[in-house]
């Protein structure tokens, strides 16, 4: 069952603080000011990275017409879509989910899309999309569909999305890689060539290490300690030893020369809703937005409820509160996203590093885009910290999202299967969506199998058949084109 926060004793409103305490629900979520903002700071550092990857994505690609998309333009328009849509996150849903620009959705936007296109017009494709959503949360049917979802299915959710991260925090800190070149015995292998070496893998494991001491102790703070501390370190090594530069990846540990940065908001508005209908035929615009959908309206239903439930905050249905809202500030913010060239934005798994810091409430929500708003002019700051010093917060939230498990019945083998293929396939396939598909797709079969068909909410049913021509999509896509 998903953890109540009617368990938890009321908190007392913090000095001075009662308006906020009663608007966000602070003390009744069990929650504190202090740990709410602890939160927020862990959450924006868990996923600052995206202000680096995100230019790096879609400014790498080019268009049909080879156009490129300026670096410094789209740090500016993905740190301002994130900080106004996390902060109406927090204020409208009241949830501790932060936003930004979809990983894997801006891949699509950057190398499916784009090149079929100008750029605007790949853009307005974007926005098109989350109109769709936002006219799917309106009439309901995206709120129906997370409803009809069983709560077995919800807690496989939560442990693939689990594993999931964890999988994100060994990566993006070198600590596994993929073995180059062509296929080998494996396709991962530990750290860069089959063994640990190097400095920043070594602060990784110190702030792995770090982040557990801390936790075993209940340390205030720990997440958020544990990356602070891992990124001073980053920085001495950086200074004192001879590390080259790429070794750390995207995000090297330095002081910067600067601290503010002027932000270019050139790409804002440049986009165009019907003119990728001139560029492409009709089929593949249809193709193209439906893999947009399908793909940002699992993700963030798989993210929603995974994070809702670490938090304790689903109800005794298993239902996140407020979820009609939220789900129409995620669809908005696909929309705007589209509108500022930052491609789709979306609900970031990530959250769950300020749930684990012990945030319940949107107010964690609205201290991380306030971060974000101060990155826009303070990008050299914000950048400073490595992969290697936030990704042991993942690691940790993997352990926490990974005790879900504990409630799935796997003597059901109606549950156990498909709970067992949504889990598997987040991490070995690099996706929420694709393990939700799975998920979702195995449950149908094995009810229809067993003669309990009836049991299948018809959402379902519909759900199911999305995802066999999601995955179907390019043999489909050649038929019709």
């Amino acid at each position: 069952m998903a953890r109540q926060t009617t368990d938890k004793a009321p908190a007392p409103p913090g000095p001075g603080l009662p308006l906020l305490d009663r608007y966000f629900r602070i003390s009744e979520r069990g929650s504190t000011l202090g740990r709410e903002v602890r939160g927020g700071f862990a959450t924006f550092f868990t996923m600052a990275y995206i202000l680096v990857l995100n230019p790096i994505i879609l400014g790498g690609a080019k268009d049909k017409f080879g156009e490129q998309l300026s670096g410094t333009q789209l740090a500016t328009a993905t740190a301002l879509v994130a900080a106004v849509m996390t902060v109406a996150m927090g204020i409208g849903g009241n949830l501790p989910l932060a936003l930004a620009a979809g990983l894997g959705l801006n891949a699509v936007v950057a190398f499916q899309i784009a090149p079929q296109m100008s750029w605007p017009d790949a853009m307005g494709l974007v926005v098109l999309e989350g109109l769709i959503i936002c006219a799917l949360v309106m009439t309901g049917l995206r709120e129906a569909v997370m409803h009809a979802i069983p709560q077995p299915l919800k807690q496989a959710i939560s442990v693939g999305i689990g594993l999931f991260i964890a999988f994100i925090g060994f990566i993006d800190a070198g600590f596994v890689s993929r073995i180059p070149g062509p296929t080998g015995s494996t396709p991962v292998q530990l750290g860069a060539d089959g063994r640990l070496s190097g400095w920043p893998v070594l602060v990784f494991c110190v702030g792995v290490l770090l982040t557990i001491a801390l936790m075993a102790r209940k340390a205030k703070g720990a997440l958020l300690i544990s990356i602070v501390v891992s990124t001073v370190l980053a920085i001495v090594i950086n200074e004192i030893a001879d590390i080259r530069p790429e070794a750390w990846g995207l995000t090297v540990p330095t002081l910067p020369d600067s601290v503010v940065d002027t932000p270019d908001f050139g790409l804002l508005g440049s986009f165009s809703v019907f003119g990728a209908f001139q560029q492409v035929g009709v089929v593949t615009i249809v193709l193209l937005i439906f893999t947009l959908i399908l793909s940002d309206f699992f993700d963030t239903m798989g993210t929603v409820v995974g994070v809702s439930n670490e938090a304790g905050l689903l109800d005794a249905e298993g239902r996140v509160p407020g979820l009609g809202r939220v789900l129409l500030i995620d669809g908005a913010a696909a929309a705007l996203g589209g509108a500022a060239s930052a491609s789709s934005n979306t609900s970031y798994i990530e959250s769950a590093a300020g749930v684990g810091e012990g945030a319940r409430t949107g107010f964690a929500s609205v201290v991380t885009g306030a971060l974000f708003g101060l990155a826009l002019f303070l990008t050299p700051l914000a950048t400073v910290v490595p992969a290697q010093a936030a990704a042991p917060a993942l690691i940790a939230v993997g352990f926490l999202l990974m005790s879900q498990v504990r409630s799935i019945d796997w003597e059901r083998i109606d549950i156990a299967v498909p709970a067992f293929l949504t889990i598997a396939l987040m991490p070995f396939s690099y996706s929420i969506s694709h393990g939700i598909g799975a998920g979702f797709i195995s449950y149908v079969v094995i009810k229809t199998v067993l003669g309990k068909a009836r049991e299948v909410h018809w959402l379902l049913w519909g759900t199911a058949a999305l995802f066999v021509v999601y995955f179907a999509i390019d043999p489909l896509e050649r038929l019709l084109t």
